[in-house]
């Protein structure tokens, strides 16, 4: 009996994992990848069917990273990451194959199949974390517009956001009682285990859980698909610390690579190929309600690298508008280090009256706000204030001082014609002597070239460039170049070769000529072949073309043929063999005579 039950069970994970291949297959066919990919990462078309951008999976500055749309697949020719629209939200979102399935369908209005999908254990945690979410961004709204939200409301009202505002941001209050989440838990069902890993409940010393926040005024944040993943919340009694309270690590939340507001904010921040940084929740909604929509924030923590990748993703000009305190400048500085690293362009928008960027769009309007944008300074210049306001100017030594106090940014820029150009403006705004700056400049920075990070580009013959592409994207000839090309022995001499065997072996089975056939029965050296020859740019083949590429391919073979003939006439010659050289030379000559009637 046991073995019938693990027969069953068998039958219906192959049945299952059956399901979720022609759902696959399906919904691929229904999402336009570069529609997709462009939702993370800015593109632009560099062909018919092809886009670039720059990878969201490694730092660089000139776009290596290719989608192209008539194989639904994208490649970076710099780092080699590459795959179909499923393993780029995978990686892009840190979700397993099935969560992808799952928020692709969602985002296209394409129903799932409820018995033919089957999840993994951490994909059905994450699925409940996230429905945990759900469930309490429902109760705490509640809770603002009901009897218990007096306090909270009346906190918003005295910092001037209307309600339509915090409609709009899904703000929230959590109650003081410590149990209305735990509760509403356990009514739909959870288990302690995902209740405990969901980040809105804590566990005591004797076992049992109390939620997480409470009364305090929440926030929730979202992931860049617009999911809750977290929350924040303020503190509304001056005994309660801290000020702000986020939600810990969870399996769905990874502090350090969200940044508030990004769902929202990322197609202005597209059309306005700009980015305005803040520090925190009320800033962020602040300045959006204002009317600036490109408006992120770091969620009151320190700016991180990963951030900084999904601000660069969509645009790479940043206005960082922090407090204007001393704790908000010195934030802003060490983020200026962390924006340089990744090639973004840095301005520094101070606010005047010790207001910090949602005070100031309530007491100055739109239109002051939108001034101070504008006059947004460099981020050199607003480096030289600050070291001029610290040090004396009118003795060497504080000069000195200054241009120590610019070295670290100085070292970040890898370009050497930026670099002097920076050094002459430095030298004027600060009034010291051009020579001197440069002096400095040059025992700081020692001449660097910068390593390319791009891989070598595979050579690939033109012919085996336009067989490839002709074979796996014009399936109305692809029968007949296989029936040609199968017979020519110089196949065997292409650096291509292994690729046209497979392509030859799953002719021959039957199945589908697809780029993701071919390439899934390839060694990396020649899936990285591969996408060069199909990937890399747009190539559109005709049958003539194809068939020339043919012939071209047939004259290599020839040309073979002649050296190896040569060769043997020789050898023949030389050891007196004179019948056997008379025979070679009348094989060489029927192949000349061959070769001349094809051309």
């Amino acid at each position: 009996m046991e073995h019938l039950a693990e027969m069953a069970a068998n039958l219906c994970g192959i049945i299952a994992t059956r399901g979720a291949m022609d759902f696959k297959e399906q919904l691929k066919s229904s999402v336009d990848i570069a529609s997709v990919v462009g939702e993370y990462v800015r593109l632009r078309k560099s062909g018919t069917q092809r886009y670039m951008g720059l990878c969201p999976f490694h730092t660089e500055k000139k776009p290596s990273f290719t989608v192209q749309v008539v194989h639904q697949l994208y490649k970076c020719f710099s780092c080699g990451a590459g795959g179909d629209v499923f393993k780029f939200v995978m990686e892009i979102e840190g979700i397993s194959f099935y969560e992808a399935m799952k928020l692709l369908a969602e985002r296209y209005g394409i129903p799932m199949p409820k018995r033919s999908l089957v999840a993994d254990e951490d994909s059905k945690l994450r699925e409940a974390v996230f429905q945990m979410h759900e469930l309490a961004q429902d109760s705490f709204r509640a809770s603002l517009k009901g009897p218990a939200g007096e306090a909270p409301r009346s906190y918003l009202v005295r910092r001037g956001m209307v309600p339509e505002t915090a409609e709009q941001f899904g703000l929230g209050y959590s109650e003081r009682s410590g149990r209305t989440l735990l509760r509403l838990f356990e009514q739909h069902q959870f288990t302690a285990s995902q209740i405990e890993q969901s980040g809105l409940v804590r566990k005591r010393e004797d076992g049992s859980f109390y939620d997480n926040f409470r009364n305090r005024l929440m926030f929730p944040i979202h992931n860049e698909s617009g999911k809750i993943i977290g929350f924040g919340g303020r503190a509304l009694s001056p005994d309660d610390n801290p000020k702000y309270l986020n939600s810990p690590e969870t399996p769905i939340y990874r502090k350090s690579f969200v940044l508030y507001n990004l769902h929202r904010a990322k197609e202005a921040i597209r059309k306005e190929d700009r980015v305005i940084l803040v520090e925190g929740y009320m800033d962020a909604i602040g300045v959006t309600a204002a009317g600036f929509r490109a408006v992120v924030a770091s969620c009151g923590t320190s700016l991180t690298p990963e951030q900084v990748k999904a601000v660069k993703r969509h645009s790479q000009r940043i206005v960082v508008n922090f407090d204007p305190d001393a704790p908000g400048a010195n934030a802003a500085e060490r983020s200026i280090n962390l924006l340089l690293e990744e090639g973004l362009q840095v301005r520094i928008m101070e606010l005047d009256g010790d207001l910090d960027p949602d005070e100031y769009c309530k007491e100055r309007g739109a239109a002051a706000y939108q001034e101070r944008l504008d006059k947004a300074k460099g981020y050199f210049y607003w480096l030289a204030d600050r070291a001029r306001s610290k040090y004396d100017m009118h003795t060497s030594e504080g000069i000195v001082s200054v241009l120590k106090s610019l070295m670290p940014a100085v070292q970040r820029i890898s370009d050497k014609l930026e670099r002097m150009a920076i050094a002459n403006d430095v030298a004027g705004y600060i009034g010291v002597d051009r020579g001197m700056v440069l002096d400095s400049f040059r025992k700081a920075v020692a001449e660097r070239h910068e390593k390319a990070f791009e891989r070598p580009r595979v050579e690939i013959r033109a012919d085996e460039r336009v067989l490839l592409n002709a074979v796996l994207g014009e399936p109305e000839i692809s029968s007949e170049l296989i029936r040609e090309l199968r017979p020519i022995g110089a196949m065997d001499r292409l650096s291509s070769r292994r690729i046209f065997h497979v392509v030859f072996a799953l002719d021959a089975a039957g199945t589908p000529l697809t780029f993701d056939e071919v390439n899934a029965r390839l060694e990396e050296t020649d899936r990285n072949l591969l996408a060069e020859a199909v990937l890399r740019e747009d190539v559109e083949v005709s049958r003539e073309e194809a068939l020339a590429a043919v012939e071209s391919i047939r004259r290599s073979q020839a040309q073979n043929q002649r050296v190896e003939l040569k060769a043997r006439i020789k050898e023949s010659e030389r050891g007196g063999r004179w019948e056997e050289a008379l025979h070679l030379m009348e094989e060489l000559q029927q192949l000349e005579r061959t070769s001349r009637e094809r051309r």
